[in-house]
């Protein structure tokens, strides 16, 4: 698997099997992609008031943005037009770090997805059972998890196209609610609610801080659908910058629409709060309505991210970090095995609560992301003159400036998580550290067959032809 010339990189990255261009993401899909990826609007951000009150939720809604979203989402638009290929941070960061580590980023992030994607039949369960009191418990809840995973588990086998045009739908359907309940709300709007503080000593924290970050992470994620985009240099920048507007109103309005139009009642901020704030305001109808919308939000946020695990695993088999049966691609186009995995891992996971799933989720993205923030500042260092489509207008010390704030929030979350957390979460990072050299000598015995292909451009290469062409002109 080593490193090869910039020209012959590309020859033979146009061979390896990829989505045909009628089957390409346009830039309309992707910002709903992103917008699911991410958000999928405000349901879950009910627990922000619940641990705060209304004041600190807006201020972190507004603030968070800036010391996350922003960074996060401009990274993510340099190093996915950087390397528009399947795989994303993984190539990312075994192109500054090595490959052990790319491959440790891979597990981390994919087990992060798994974990995260576990929540969203349980949430959309949780939607529903008010009306049908059978979804509560017991066996008629599994097998309703069940049934609904393999329906969503198939739709992405049928192809990104489809799962990209239904994130469209899903996405208008499920903000319209809130578009109407703005302005059934505004003769009820009262400002000073939003400026209510709560006593500090009553004020969850760890609850505060993980549900800002579980409703806004995760820009990087579309970077490992970056092969299956149109024109992924000119796309992937501007899709990021609407996706990331589209996440940032869709989580925001809606927070200002509920605290401002009833008095605070702290305990009943809690998972599912917007559908009966749609009934006090708008009557049963609007409230039927949100509750639909947010069923379908979480079936939206299930089918984009095991888009993005799957279509990640398969990238790591292009270049050779896993099997080669990973790269494998149905008559769709899609990565079956690693669509099937995704799926077993979100049945697997099903039994943990909400609170440790957004822990755990967090936990391990955090540990990733950093990788990703080193990977970033190394390749600016290593590789200054490789060619960049879109560059961020700062310098390496600016750059360092910039990740400052989310190192540092980062750290926060770490420190909030809890011993029981911090354990599981460490134990999957041990079993990926494990895994990788596993593999490596399952290859080495021909146990297994492993790609081939280079798995990552030679910069220096390039950079030097580069020089070289500029000396002679």
């Amino acid at each position: 698997m080593g490193q090869k010339g910039g020209l012959e990189y590309q020859e033979i990255s146009k061979e390896a099997p990829k989505a045909s261009k009628l089957h390409r993401v346009s830039i309309i899909p992707l910002i709903f992609l992103i917008f699911y990826e991410v958000s999928g609007g405000p349901f879950g951000v009910e627990d922000s008031v619940r641990a705060a009150g209304p004041f600190l939720a807006i201020v972190g809604f507004i603030v968070f943005p800036f010391l996350w979203c922003i960074p996060e989402a401009l990274i993510t638009a340099e190093l996915a037009t950087m390397f528009p290929e399947d795989g994303g941070y993984v190539v990312w960061v075994s192109s500054a770090l090595g490959p052990y580590w790319g491959f440790l980023q891979g597990w981390m992030k994919w087990l992060s997805g798994v974990i995260d994607n576990a929540l969203y039949p349980v949430l959309f369960l949780d939607y529903l059972k008010s009306g049908i009191p059978a979804l509560s418990e017991g066996i008629p809840r599994a097998l309703a998890a069940l049934a609904l995973t393999i329906a969503l588990t198939y739709m992405n086998y049928r192809g990104l196209t489809i799962v990209g045009w239904t994130a469209v739908c899903l996405g208008v359907f499920s903000m319209l609610p809130f578009v109407v309940m703005g302005f059934v709300a505004i003769p009820s709007l009262h400002p000073s609610r939003w400026f209510v503080l709560v006593n500090p000593r009553t004020i969850n924290w760890s609850l505060y801080v993980n549900t800002l970050f579980w409703n806004y992470n995760n820009y990087d994620s579309i970077s490992t659908l970056a092969g299956e985009v149109d024109n992924p240099r000119k796309t992937l920048p501007k899709a990021l910058f609407y996706g990331l507007i589209l996440v940032v109103t869709g989580c925001l309005c809606p927070l200002i629409i509920g605290t401002g139009a009833l008095p605070l009642d702290r305990e009943r901020w809690t998972d599912g709060y917007y559908s009966d704030i749609a009934k006090i305001i708008g009557g049963v109808w609007l409230r039927c309505w949100v509750q639909g919308a947010s069923a379908l939000s979480n079936m939206g946020m299930f089918v984009t991210e095991m888009s993005t695990d799957s279509y990640q695993l398969l990238g790591m088999a292009e270049r050779g970090m896993l099997p080669e049966v990973f790269a494998k691609r149905s008559r769709y186009g899609t990565p079956l095995l690693g669509i099937l995995l995704s799926a077993s891992g979100v049945l697997f996971l099903s039994w943990m609560s909400f609170q440790e799933i957004l822990a755990a989720d967090n936990f391990l993205y955090c540990i990733g992301m950093l990788l990703e923030f080193l990977a970033f500042i190394k390749l600016r260092m290593k590789y200054p003159m490789a060619s960049r489509p879109y560059k961020i207008p700062l310098g390496t010390v600016g750059a360092i400036l910039m990740l400052t704030p989310p190192t540092t929030l980062i750290c926060v979350l770490i420190a909030f998580a809890s011993f029981k957390v911090m354990l599981l979460s460490l134990g999957g990072i041990l079993i990926g550290c494990a895994l990788q050299p596993c593999l490596k000598f399952a290859e080495k015995k021909s146990w297994m067959r492993f790609s081939t292909s280079p798995d990552l451009p030679d910069f220096e290469t390039d950079e030097q032809e580069n020089d070289g062409e500029a000396l002679i002109h």
